[in-house]
């Protein structure tokens, strides 16, 4: 049964075709969700996810999740202050530009 998915006695499951386990697959998560890790790993974590409805229901809740707070977590910055950062920086680069030897 090479590749299949075993059952714990605890409901864990075991994937025993590619050696990736619950607790690897959940460890990698977020590696796995941020697309750091090497392709090969990735396809390994991404079968396991396939076939294990535990790990693959926490996946899709962190993946939502992370939708979520992208959509609706945003700092919004007011345009006055906006203006005013942009103003610092070009006066502090115009300064320290200007100090410099040979830009005179």
């Amino acid at each position: 049964m090479t590749g299949d998915v075993q059952r714990t006695s605890n409901d864990m499951c075991v994937e025993t075709g590619n050696g990736v386990d619950c607790e690897q697959a959940v460890h990698e998560l977020y590696h796995y969700l941020d697309g750091e890790l090497t392709l090969t790993r990735r396809s390994e974590i991404a079968v396991h996810l396939d076939r294990c409805g535990s790990c693959s229901g926490a996946a899709e809740f962190e993946a939502e999740l992370r939708q979520v707070i992208a959509n609706h977590c945003r700092d919004h910055v007011p345009d006055s202050l906006r203006e005013r950062i942009a103003a610092s920086i070009h006066e502090e680069q115009h300064r320290h530009g200007s100090n410099e030897p040979g830009t005179d």
